[in-house]
């Protein structure tokens, strides 16, 4: 499951990254075309909070198979990017120093750096702050660090979500495998063999967001593919998903910037 949105264009079933591009409106709007090997032989279109698009086909469609179906969805993508683009203007680089804010399920927390070089290097939550001790101020040593703390935090918090997720996937026999890995573009997958796959920075959404990313990926275990079963499972379980999916996708560039 993509951070951004996506939308897929029936066409007639090149296996390398390639670079393409078409113009809309008053831009050229580029994108990168990827080997797409599973699934209905569908062109899948998406649009990522960092403005890149990413075109997925399959080897047997042309490159220009590949623009013309871009081109049926120009306006969409159009937008898409105008809606990341502004968002965007509002996500300041993090500097890792005391002030900042950042987010721990769904809540923001004030980041407090304390520079000991006699205390082992380590990250707290306390009082509304996240206190992070190094023994020397550094944003990379401080990034990894949170890093680390958040990683812990994610294996915790998405093992008791799965627990509670598995009792209303009644699909499901068997508790699946779950695995934390730090993702760009995705905030969840699921594996052919039935393992889940949850991006770290998913920790710092609200609780609702976490419990749709890991029942989309739940449903997947019964169908493979976005295909309408498997949106009609998605609704069964959680009737309100694309609202939540809609805040989290508003959240995506707060979240992993």
């Amino acid at each position: 499951m993509l951070l951004g949105f996506e939308v897929s264009v029936a066409i007639k079933p090149k296996s390398e990254k390639t670079n393409l591009s078409f113009n809309y409106a008053d831009e050229q709007i580029r994108f990168v075309r990827l080997p797409r090997t599973e699934g209905n032989g569908k062109i899948l279109i998406k649009v990522l909070p960092d403005c890149r698009v990413q075109i997925s086909a399959p080897e047997t469609a042309s490159d220009e198979q590949v623009i013309a179906a871009a081109k049926q969805r120009a306006r969409w993508i159009y937008q898409q990017l105008r809606e990341f683009r502004s968002r965007l203007e509002h996500v300041r680089p993090r500097q890792y120093i005391s002030g900042e804010s950042h987010f721990y399920l769904g809540k923001q927390y004030v980041l407090k750096v304390i520079e000991n070089p006699t205390e082992k290097p380590s990250v707290k939550l306390l009082r509304g702050k996240i206190e992070v001790t190094v023994r020397e101020k550094s944003a990379e040593k401080i990034n990894a660090l949170l890093a680390d703390w958040y990683k812990a935090r994610a294996k915790e918090v998405f093992a008791r979500r799965l627990e509670a997720m598995l009792e209303q996937a009644l699909w499901v026999s068997e508790k699946p495998p779950l695995r934390v890995l730090t993702m760009q573009t995705q905030w969840g997958s699921c594996s052919p063999a039935g393992r889940l796959t949850l991006n770290p920075h998913l920790a710092k959404a609200p609780r609702d967001c976490i419990d749709y990313v890991i029942l989309h990926e739940l449903c997947h275990l019964a169908e493979h593919n976005h295909s309408e079963r498997f949106y009609r499972l998605m609704g069964q379980v959680m009737p309100n998903w694309e609202k939540v999916k809609g805040r989290l996708d508003k959240m995506a560039n707060s979240l992993i910037n």
